[in-house]
């Protein structure tokens, strides 16, 4: 059975036996099983995962940015990976406005059945309080210490890293002036040992999901996804659009490509994408991907998919416009033209250094549904259904990231082969 088919063989086994346990989720033997047998599995494999993320980053983007450098293509790259950034976060939010406002999907819900987990929305309040001014978290970017932001990448501190690695990278294309050097023979290695290990993980990934999944649905059965189906279904039919439609003409237009045959190949990383609903969890296996099966250069899949990971959030750029949108409706809150184009252009700024990690995206929904007067308890309407759409607009965030990670290869290509 190729691995894929496990893959999915073992959501769909974890889907159904969280959703028929769900309904005997207050027996304590299940509890008890569930908490010490089957949380664990799911934890210990994407803490596996993410104890490689930030080494692989950092060697990742130091080694793409360097071989960039070493030939002139950093500067055209960047503009290439922003274009493509731009055009399908912005076309992203617009279908997801778009939908909300045809569908109506707040309407007439019945406000106070529907609170949620007031414990989650103050933490997400919590998180939300501590964001920092727009000015102070542009200068944040540039990092006091770098290895201190190593160890918080993972909560936060990816974009400093990132910009860290961008700069000392360039710095050591221009002192080795395209001469070996020792500094890239340590990033080499130790990208290589990065990937090793996530190939040995990965033999346990089937587990892994079977255990990730099922611990939503047993959390939340299907009761809160008919409660909020309508809101859901607005959120995954956008979802679908920017896949079918956007990263199809994308790919069409700008890279001459096959849409179906790519998705097809890349039919497992979405996989892995959905179980774990983590960009940076997905992100070694996208690499691995992109340079042996897509045959992307590996300087530009290494540049582009490392910045993407936290950059290039199509699915949650989507995900917090109709959900702002929604709230409003739900709480009567009429917002005008201008308001929602204002929704719409936050949306896609806090799409950018949205933490990927599961729920990273929260704390700036709240952000934007307070500023046009939301409640705070508003959030504890989507807790519930959270998990699931998660998954969804992760796997459309790893598949935006390989999308501009093969447009940018293709187009840097074709440009030296007509200087040729």
């Amino acid at each position: 059975m190729k691995n894929h088919h496990r893959l999915l063989l073992s959501l769909l086994l974890g889907a159904c036996a969280g959703l028929a346990l769900h309904q005997f989720g207050e027996n304590d033997l299940l509890q008890q099983f569930n908490r010490y047998a089957i949380e664990p599995v799911g934890q210990l494999f994407l803490r596996l995962i993410f104890m490689i993320v930030t080494p692989m980053v950092v060697s990742g983007l130091m080694l793409g940015v360097f071989q960039l450098s070493s030939h002139h293509g950093l500067a055209q790259v960047a503009k290439r990976t922003l274009f493509f950034t731009v055009l399908a976060s912005s076309a992203s939010v617009v279908i997801g406005v778009g939908l909300v406002n045809f569908f109506q999907p707040g309407r007439g819900m019945d406000i106070p059945q529907l609170h949620g987990d007031i414990t989650g929305v103050r933490n997400i309040q919590q998180n939300a309080e501590q964001a920092k001014p727009m000015v102070e978290a542009l200068l944040e970017i540039i990092p006091k210490n770098p290895f201190d932001v190593a160890g918080k990448a993972l909560e936060g501190g990816m974009l400093p890293l990132m910009f860290f690695s961008l700069v000392f990278g360039a710095a050591l294309a221009l002192t080795s002036a395209g001469k070996p050097s020792r500094w890239v023979e340590v990033l080499e290695e130790t990208y290589a040992a990065c990937m090793l290990i996530v190939d040995t993980v990965m033999k346990f990934a089937p587990l892994a999901v079977f255990a990730l999944v099922f611990q939503s649905t047993f959390k939340f059965g299907y009761q809160i996804l008919l409660s909020l189906g309508f809101y859901l279904l607005v959120v995954v039919f956008g979802l679908l659009l920017q896949q079918g439609v956007v990263y199809t003409l994308m790919l069409r237009l700008f890279g001459n490509l096959r849409p179906l045959a790519f998705f097809k190949q890349c039919r497992e990383v979405y996989l892995y994408a959905f179980a774990t609903a983590s960009s940076n969890a997905t992100l070694p296996r996208s690499l691995e991907l992109a340079e042996q099966r897509l045959k992307l250069a590996p300087e530009i899949s290494r540049f582009v998919l490392t910045i993407g990971s936290t950059a290039n959030q199509n699915g949650t750029a989507l995900f917090e416009g109709v959900t702002v949108l929604f709230l409003a409706q739900v709480y009567g809150v009429d917002l005008s033209l201008s308001q929602q184009i204002q929704v719409v252009l936050m949306a896609i700024l806090a799409g950018i250094g949205t933490a990927g990690v599961p729920g990273g995206s929260l704390p700036l929904i709240m952000i934007l549904t307070q500023q046009i007067g939301i409640p705070a308890e508003g959030m504890g309407l989507i807790l519930g259904v959270d998990r699931f759409l998660d998954m969804c607009r992760t796997t459309l965030n790893v598949s935006g990231d390989l999308v501009i990670a093969a447009l940018v290869d293709r187009q840097t290509r074709d440009e030296k082969n007509s200087t040729q």
